[in-house]
């Protein structure tokens, strides 16, 4: 008699969380479809800000010597990109500045504090 109760009661239980299912999952849907909206509204902003800022700083740039990134950088794989700025001062065997040396060394004369 238990066996067939319990049997009876699953069964019960499990027809009224069927028949309610609907009804939330449709709930469920328009706030993910909604939140979607949002995220898109928030991407196209910041594309419209990027796309504002973008010639102000392509001005301030000089044009690139070598191959750039996709993102406009320039990439230091290819050696026209690769220029580095001399030392002022000497330099050691391995052409490293010699931080022995005022001119090469930015806190030269500083005291520790």
């Amino acid at each position: 008699m238990k066996k067939l109760l319990t049997g009876l009661l699953a069964m019960f239980m499990g027809f009224t969380v069927m028949a309610q299912a609907p009804a939330t999952a449709a709930k469920k849907e328009v706030k993910a479809t909604k939140a979607k909206t949002e995220k898109v509204e928030k991407k196209a902003e910041k594309v419209e800000k990027k796309a504002a800022a973008a010639p102000a700083a392509a001005a301030a740039t000089p044009a690139p010597a070598g191959p750039t990134k996709k993102d406009g950088t320039l990439d230091k794989r290819f050696k026209a990109n690769k220029t580095a700025a001399a030392p002022a001062g000497p330099t050691k065997k391995d052409g490293t500045p010699d931080m022995r040396y005022k001119s090469n060394n930015k806190n030269a004369g500083k005291k520790k504090a």
